[in-house]
Order: structure tokens, then sequence, then C-alpha cells
């Protein structure tokens, strides 16, 4: 059995974007997939979408492959209704993200949907 680390969980929807970030800025690629839900879906803007854990790892690993990071970006409040929650950031180059949240048993959130950009 492997040790897992300790990672601080999403307790906010607006959580989920610094965490995301955070662990990828220290290539944290499992830490940035337990983020999302097991059937979760990425809209990257290809064809498909990508979905569940194993397909997000894979694209996360692709993106760590070409040294690209993350940034912050000014983010919106969350626009919450029950256990769903819709949060978006406005990046410096002017693209906006959108991604929908939902709560957990737990009381801690995991994205379900995440849109990489919303302005075509």
């Amino acid at each position: 059995m492997t040790d897992q680390p300790d990672r601080e969980p999403a307790r906010d929807p607006q959580d989920l974007e610094r965490l995301l970030i955070d662990r990828q800025w220290v290539g944290d690629i499992d830490g940035m997939v337990a983020l999302f839900e097991a059937d979760a879906v990425v809209d990257t803007g290809e064809a498909e979408l990508t979905r569940g854990h194993g397909a997000i790892r894979a694209l996360f690993d692709a993106f760590a492959a070409s040294g690209r990071k993350f940034q912050r970006g000014e983010q919106r409040p969350a626009a919450i209704n029950g256990d769903l929650a819709l949060t978006s950031t406005r990046l410096a180059d002017g693209t906006i993200t959108s991604e929908v949240a939902r709560r957990q048993s737990d009381g801690t959130w995991l994205w379900v949907i995440d849109r990489y950009s919303v302005a075509w």
C-alpha cells in the first residue's frame, strides 16, 4: 500500500482553481485529477470531450510534458445553487474558463464539468 499525500480538500467551490494551479506547479498530477469526480468531463475545445479520471490524467500529463504552467486569473464569485456551483475565471489573455462543481457527501467540492475557454 502506498501512502497518499495529505492534500487540502476544496471546502468551497472557489478553492478548486487555486488547488488545481498549486498542484500543477509542484507536479502533483494525481492531486489535480483528485479535484474532479470520477466521471467528470473536460472540454478542451477538441472534437471529443475528455471523460473520466484516466483521460483527465493523460491530458494533464501531456500538458505537464509541454512545460506550460497554468496561470492565475481573476476568479468570479461562484454561483451556488444547492449542491451545484458554477465557477469561472478570466485569464490574462482574455479567455474565460467555466466549470461546474458538485458538493460531495462530506461537504467538499469536486468539478464535474470543466471548459477551458468559453470565449471562442
